[in-house]
């Protein structure tokens, strides 16, 4: 355990980053796997209205520092390339 007030107030912030750190990364799985799944389908509506949430929501994880542009360009491109394979 922490015995300075320093590493005492370090370990409070790892914490609460780690928390933060896991709602992002799961909901970042559950908004491309909607988007996965509805390809699969072959559900072309319902692929581009959770492609639209999956975009905006991935895009802002960037604007939060979560993701790197170039990472989250990557995700999205793969996702926009899996939802315009439906015919």
């Amino acid at each position: 355990m922490a015995n300075h007030k320093s590493a005492e107030k370090r370990a409070r912030q790892t914490i609460k980053k780690t928390e933060r750190n896991r709602f992002y990364r799961t909901r970042l799985k559950n908004i491309t796997k909607a988007v996965r799944e509805a390809a699969a389908k072959n559900d072309k509506n319902a692929a581009n209205e959770a492609f639209k949430v999956a975009n905006k929501s991935i895009h802002a994880m960037v604007s939060r520092g979560f993701l790197k542009k170039q990472t989250a360009s990557r995700r999205v491109s793969r996702l926009a390339l899996l939802v315009n394979k439906i015919a």
